[in-house]
């Protein structure tokens, strides 16, 4: 499908690009940024392991299993500026088609900026309005509240949990809470969206 080939997708706080080796640089000072790999909720790699993570995305891109991005600020002037962090569609079922918003993670300094709301709003949209998806789906660990908390407040609906689904970086079974949004859904969301979005104006 030639709406899961890789994409820019503009907003007004954010732009979020295919990724590319050439971001590594930028991806580590934005890890660095709040020591984020140190969250036991996240999954960030440290600055010596971007690369390799860097080349893991790209290679389930080249599989077609994910579209990774990377996120940048935008200036006044709409111009892109530092790199915030990454995100993807992944899981991705094309005969669906299907998706999932995950492997996000923002730099410190931009959190409760209206990046990270504005970044769902671009994946969401292009997911309903130009990939045709019927639903896409949300995932997080199920101890992670605040994750779970802004999931909820874009208005995805909670499916179920996925008890002792995968391993932590420290071993552990961790349990993973699955929320979607449904094609019928976008157009509440999307306007829940815009409503939280306005705010940081």
């Amino acid at each position: 499908m030639t709406a899961l080939l890789p994409i820019t997708l503009h907003g007004t706080r954010v732009v979020l690009e295919p990724l590319a080796h050439e971001h590594h640089d930028g991806l580590v000072a934005a890890a660095r940024d709040g020591d984020l790999w140190n969250l036991w909720y996240t999954s960030v790699p440290e600055p010596d392991a971007m690369e390799r993570e860097i080349g893991r995305r790209l290679d389930l891109q080249a599989a077609g299993s994910m579209l990774p991005f990377i996120m940048r600020t935008v200036d006044d002037e709409g111009n892109a500026g530092r790199i915030i962090g990454m995100t993807t569609y992944m899981n991705i079922d094309r005969d669906t088609p299907r998706v999932e918003i995950g492997s996000t993670w923002n730099a410190r300094s931009a959190q409760r900026t209206g990046t990270n709301t504005e970044s769902k709003y671009l994946l969401l949209r292009h997911a309903f309005e130009v990939i045709g998806c019927p639903a896409v789906e949300i995932r997080t660990h199920v101890l992670n509240h605040q994750s779970r908390a802004a999931i909820e407040r874009l208005g995805a609906k909670q499916d179920g949990i996925l008890r002792s689904h995968t391993r932590s970086r420290d071993g552990a079974l961790r349990d993973t809470v699955v929320y979607s949004v449904l094609a019928h859904e976008w157009p509440m969301v999307r306007e829940g969206l815009l409503h939280r979005s306005a705010r940081y104006a």
